[in-house]
């Protein structure tokens, strides 16, 4: 072996990294980020040259899927004292021979002729487990991995603490729901049963008793699979048996996918998430970062809305508070119609009210570009929505909140077998929220019911159906207040938070309807191949009052001028997504692909009619309510239609067990035809197209890490026409990144850290030849790093933590100058929540959370004309959760300081919730 090209390989990773080191040392505003992205590329260009190169290689062979063990191979026996383990280890580069000499030295017998191969990597395929059952018995529980046929694994055991620990080799998951498998306390003496994966080809089953190790047995079951029975120590007087191997049967030989069956996750660590390659894929293994926020975080902390549970992960509110709609920024760019539910997309049209979180079991974060798997999205990130699916073991949940300013909020949780063989499962929730404000006049109330069922056909087919229906029923307060006696100094003095600046009898109400049906349908061809399409329809109704915004602050500081729309019929958008994904598994050579290919069509329909009534004016310091509209200056409608088909691809490729290489690309055609009606009927068309790359490159020097750098693209359509009469290209995005990720604490805990570069182009700005007309030649970048820490430090101790510095600013404009920072990105924000409940004990079940939120000084619009301050807000909450009996006392700014949350315009600044309290009171069985 040539020693020091190794050494060579491996230092010039971790130069990489420590390039950026470097340079953000040398230069607290990432000015030498640039220059160190600039020689990541070299890498990248490299490793699309060594692709290239293996591809035509192996073109030949390329589509033979790898055969497959059979029961009728040769197996090594195995004894108690002479075991061979299928293992499937992650190897240091240090460990390979030179791997760079040729691409075709990747396909090849290694030169070292007394090598002997690993049974793993020479006749041992990777298994899927299809279950995990946890049944009671008279001793205690078993734990059943269910398997569809027998392939020879190997265990591996030991203790931690009151753990007992088993590592399955050769085996790995692929959770429908992207969470892993936990059952919370099945019997009396077992704490808690964890299916989890420790990498891609290893599952680890965890079994805690409450106060001592339990004893566990390894039994044959050739009907079902792997079973692992358990005895709580209490009960036995037993002692554990110390760490040991156990070698199992032929018969003990699963092939593994795993299917959460179990109720709702109470950890904060979700290693596992499908937002970044649109399957089911440890976090650690993706090139971008991933935040995950789970159930139990949304739980603890009381959250209405997404955008509350967004803080945990570094996302800036947009231009609406949380409680009226769903518009975000993250990495300094809005990203306010990159919302998807499960997976698809959801075009709300200007719709955009706040979503309501009670169907939500966690909601994942891909930071960066994303159109390479999911279309047309912003630059800065995309969030997925996870709704709350079937369960196959009964669950009962209801709780009732009461809290601050009138709230009352009552919902239920129920789900479990339709039919007795599992094969029909459900989930209904259902949800009612009434509350005041601390805004005058303001009042707001929520239906919410949705339900979920799923169908296991046979062993190979599933049909999960979901549906929602929403009621949102509020008089608006879109206007918020001046930012001249708010923010800024008024000559007349300071506006309460409490002042309402529209027309109550006027406006009141606004009610939204919204319907979601979907259905998603898999089918397994075989053990590596697969098949899902989906579709999703959204149906969204506004019945609109008139709305009075605020145009303009006169010259004496205290007359706000109004305009005011008056609709004449509902505002209607209904929005489609069609996808159909194949995924498959397969190897050329040595190399190890997991490949999706798939397309999508995605349409949207809006249509709306409104007049516009002369408005009279209104005194903020002294509000006089009541005066009349005037005339109409005229009726308009309009209307859109904006439809987009994309094709994709995606291969994330093991060049070896700790080097990973992810290639994916997407091309789309998008169109969209308008009308509108002023008073003179009209129609214009636009279309586009866009090809989105994406390349990232993982390597894993040990187990617990991960490096990774990467490069991808986005795009956005524009419409409209230049003064040459000609459509505008969309806006493209470009996002260069690198970063740690580490699973710490037998991966209870897991830590990011990341570095990016982004710049966004083809922004409309004036023309200055003709300023009735844009040119797409603005641009904006933006540079960050972020950190993010989220799991268990000790036993009954969570906590999920943030920081991000971005200088997000405008780099090319001829309106607005350059250099100014993008409004509403933060330069520094961070969050802290963190929870202990004592686990056991006489005070079992006590706990308390605390949290700190941070965000800093922002423009409020992009001519930086006004600043909406810096502030820290201080959560808490206190919790009592014994047996079936859940209660909590939340607290939301608990030094009532005064805060502003976000901006819309200079005449629209909106401040922050002060001191609310919330008590619920939950039972479930």
């Amino acid at each position: 072996m040539n020693t020091r090209r190794q050494r060579m390989i491996d230092s010039a990773i971790v130069h990489i990294f420590g390039i950026f080191c470097g340079d953000l040392k040398a230069n607290s505003k990432l000015s030498g980020v640039i220059v160190a992205l600039k020689k990541l590329s070299i890498l990248f260009w490299q490793c699309l040259l060594l692709t290239a190169s293996m591809v035509t290689y192996i073109l030949p062979v390329l589509g033979k899927e790898t055969a497959n063990v059979t029961d009728k191979q040769p197996l090594l026996p195995q004894t108690a004292v002479n075991q061979v383990e299928l293992s499937h280890e992650i190897l240091n580069l240090s460990d390979m021979q030179s791997a760079f000499t040729s691409a075709a030295y990747l396909l090849k017998t290694p030169r070292n002729q007394n090598y002997v191969p690993k049974l793993s990597q020479a006749v041992t395929p990777v298994v899927l487990v299809t279950d995990v059952k946890v049944n009671t018995t008279n001793k205690g529980i078993e734990v059943i991995l269910v398997t569809p046929n027998s392939v020879k694994l190997s265990v591996s055991v030991k203790t931690e603490g009151n753990s007992y620990v088993a590592d399955i080799k050769n085996a790995r998951l692929q959770l429908v729901s992207g969470e892993s498998f936990r059952s919370r306390k099945p019997a009396v003496g077992i704490a808690s049963v964890i299916v989890a994966p420790v990498d891609g080809n290893t599952l680890r089953l965890t079994v805690t008793g409450e106060t001592a190790v339990p004893v566990v047995e390894l039994f044959d079951s050739q009907t079902e699979g792997l079973v692992f029975g358990v005895t709580p120590t209490a009960i036995t007087g037993q002692q554990p048996t110390p760490s040991q191997k156990i070698p199992p049967t032929e018969s003990q030989q699963p092939q593994i996918e795993l299917e959460v069956t179990a109720p709702p996750e109470t950890g904060y660590n979700v290693p596992d998430a499908s937002i970044g390659t649109r399957t089911n894929t440890p976090t650690r293994d993706v090139p971008q970062v991933i935040n995950v926020i789970p159930q139990q975080v949304i739980k603890d902390q009381h959250n209405q809305y997404i955008g509350d549970a967004l803080k945990n992960a570094g996302v800036s509110q947009g231009g609406f508070p949380s409680s009226l709609q769903d518009r975000f920024l993250i990495r300094g760019f809005d990203s306010s119609n990159n919302i998807l539910t499960d997976g698809l997309r959801n075009y709300f049209g200007g719709s955009e009210q706040a979503i309501n979180i009670s169907n939500v079991e966690q909601i994942q974060v891909l930071r960066g570009p994303a159109s390479v798997l999911y279309g047309q999205a912003g630059l800065g990130g995309i969030i997925n929505v996870i709704t709350k699916q079937p369960l196959k073991e009964p669950y009962y949940a209801a709780s009732f909140s009461v809290g601050s300013f009138n709230s009352i909020q009552p919902s239920f949780d129920i789900g479990g077998p339709v039919t007795s063989d599992q094969k029909v499962l459900y989930r209904l929730n259902g949800s009612y929220l009434s509350s005041d404000s601390f805004v005058d006049f303001y009042h707001q109330q929520r239906y919410q019911i949705a339900g979920a069922l799923s169908w296991d056909i046979n062993k190979d087919t599933k049909l999960t159906l979901n549906s929602s229906y929403e009621d949102f029923n509020q008089n608006l307060d879109w206007r918020g207040l001046p930012a001249v006696g708010t923010v800024l100094p008024n000559p007349n003095g300071k506006l309460p938070p409490s002042r309402f600046l529209g027309e109550p009898g006027i406006e009141d109400p606004q009610d939204t309807t919204s319907t979601r049906l979907s259905y998603k349908l898999e089918h397994r061809f075989s053990e590596n191949w697969s098949v899902e399409n989906a579709f999703q329809a959204i149906l969204t109704r506004v019945n609109d009052n008139p709305d009075l915004l605020p145009s303009r602050l006169e010259p004496d500081n205290r007359t706000l001028d109004r305009d005011t729309i008056a609709f004449r019929g509902p505002f209607v958008s209904n929005s489609y997504d069609l996808y159909t994904q194949v995924t498959g598994r397969f190897k050329t050579g040595s190399l190890e692909h997991q490949l999706i290919i798939g397309s999508e069509y995605a349409w949207i329909n809006i249509h709306d009619a409104y007049s516009l009534p002369s408005t009279p004016a209104i005194d903020i310091f002294n509000p006089v309510y009541g005066k009349p509209l005037g005339s109409s200056i005229g009726d308009f409608q309009g209307g859109n239609k904006l439809d987009d088909l994309g094709v994709y691809a995606q291969d994330a490729i093991e060049l070896f067990s700790n080097l990973k290489l992810v290639l994916g690309a997407r091309y789309d055609w998008a169109g969209n035809t308008s009308f509108s009606q002023i008073p003179t009927l009209t129609s214009t068309s636009f279309s586009s197209e866009a090809f989105s790359p994406r390349v990232g490159l993982v390597y894993q020097p040990i187990k617990p890490i991960s490096l990774y750098a990467s490069y991808s693209r986005s795009f956005v359509p524009q419409t409209g026409l230049s003064a040459n009469n000609n459509p505008f290209q969309p806006q493209r995005g470009t996002q260069y990144e690198v970063g740690v990720k580490a699973e710490l604490l037998d991966d209870k805990l897991s830590a990011n850290f990341a570095l990016y570069d982004l710049t966004l182009t083809n922004r409309l700005t004036a023309d200055p030849n003709n300023l009735r007309f844009s040119i797409p030649i603005g641009e904006e970048r933006s540079r960050g790093v972020e950190l993010f820490v989220t799991g268990e430090i000790l036993p009954g101790l969570n906590v999920i933590a943030s920081y991000g510095y971005t200088d997000p600013r405008v780099t090319k404009d001829n309106s607005t100058p350059v250099g100014n920072l993008i409004n509403l990105a933060p330069q520094n924000q961070a969050s802290l929540w963190t929870t202990y409940i004592i686990p056991r004990g006489n005070l079992k079940g006590i706990g308390a959370g605390l949290g700190l939120f941070y965000v800093g000084d922002r423009q409020g619009d992009l001519a930086n004309s006004f600043k909406l301050p810096s502030y820290v807000r201080t959560d808490a909450a206190l919790f009592y959760r014994r047996g079936q009996l859940d209660t909590a006392l939340n607290f939301q700014n608990l030094f009532d300081i005064t805060y502003f949350d976000t901006a819309l315009t200079r005449t629209t600044v909106f401040y922050g919730n002060p001191f609310t309290v919330t008590f619920t009171l939950g039972w479930h069985f």
